[in-house]
């Protein structure tokens, strides 16, 4: 098989991705072999291929919004036959008996292994994957459209759900990439008036077009206290500044596995009166069987910006200097 594989990590701009042929992998217990159509661009890609998210296996194949048929599969698997369109996130594995696993909060799991980090990702023809970690996908999306629901999409949905914020109340995006156009969509389903942060004139067109109310820098006061905000930016420094933006009680979550360093906070200025600060870490199963089960209703519409596979540095490049619009995905099947 055909793959893009990372040997040593370096910026993007020196090119850490080169193609390879490698042998084809094999599916074993509980797993099912995927040929790859598509895999979605993130941005725990282009940590993980620079290096601030040191790859735990070398050489590797990143990639973990894939999009694939099942093409063989492994002893004991009964839920999925050949043929099936199946969707792979980041979520590669769990234990299953740990007080996070038995509690709903696989996410949290110590002995959790991620696509494209711990094992072999999609930036290649096939793969594997265990079949209880792999989705159905909804119909009426193709390939390249489906693909960012299942990590851009996952992940904007349990950022929401953990901002706490209610349907009809003021909710605050800072950045605006692949999940923060999909964050609010469903925020506007619930009813939500959504303010935008961001410094791209091209984000803050599409966020408008998508619904938000209102559209600004990241250092611009919105028309309203927010009762809810996301930051889906890895930059420290915004931090402060949303935390600032919030009405007494609001939350702010973060949403980035890896982010600068952040700012001294100022106690009394920007957590006293029951602001809440948290993190996003991965996501469970069941935040994925809800976003894709949500996805139709909405109707989630993501906007993608496709590149062959071979491309996978440049497009990384784009995503690092935000020259994408919202989603980048790679077109593995030829």
């Amino acid at each position: 098989m055909r793959a893009m594989l990372l040997r040593s990590p370096r910026p993007v701009e020196e090119t850490p991705l080169s193609l390879a042929e490698l042998p084809d992998p094999k599916p074993g217990p509980g797993q099912v072999l995927i040929r790859v159509s598509v895999c979605g661009l993130c941005h725990t890609d282009l940590h993980t291929v620079e290096g601030e998210l040191p790859p735990h296996k070398q050489p590797l194949i990143p990639g973990h919004q894939v999009v694939g048929t099942v093409q063989a599969a492994g002893d004991g698997v009964s839920n999925l036959a050949v043929g099936d369109r199946v969707g792979v996130p980041w979520l590669h594995q769990t234990c299953g008996v740990c007080e996070y696993c038995l509690s709903g909060r696989e996410n949290l799991c110590e002995r959790a292994l991620f696509t494209g980090l711990d094992v072999d990702g999609g930036y290649a023809e096939l793969m594997v994957a265990p079949e209880a970690y792999c989705y159905r996908l909804p119909d009426g999306y193709p390939d390249v459209a489906v693909a960012p629901l299942l990590c851009a999409g996952i992940i904007g949905y349990r950022a929401l759900r953990l901002s706490e914020v209610k349907p009809g109340q003021a909710l605050g995006l800072y950045g605006f990439g692949a999940s923060a156009h999909i964050a609010l969509q469903v925020a506007r389903y619930w009813g939500c008036r959504c303010y935008v942060f961001t410094r791209s004139q091209n984000h803050r067109t599409l966020a408008q077009e998508l619904g938000a109310v209102w559209t600004g820098a990241v250092e611009d006061a919105p028309p309203e206290p927010l009762h809810s905000a996301i930051s889906f930016a890895p930059a420290g420094r915004l931090v402060p500044l949303a935390l600032r933006a919030l009405r007494p009680g609001g939350t702010l979550a973060l949403a980035s596995i890896y982010m600068d360093p952040i700012p001294s906070l100022d106690y009394t200025a920007d957590l006293y009166r029951e602001r809440t600060l948290r993190s996003v870490t991965a996501a469970t199963r069941q935040d994925a069987r809800e976003l894709l089960a949500l996805a139709p209703r909405v109707p989630i519409q993501t906007q993608v910006q496709v590149y062959p596979l071979t491309e996978a540095n440049a497009a990384l490049s784009d995503l690092k200097h935000s020259r994408l619009r919202a989603a980048g995905v790679l077109q593995v099947a030829q």
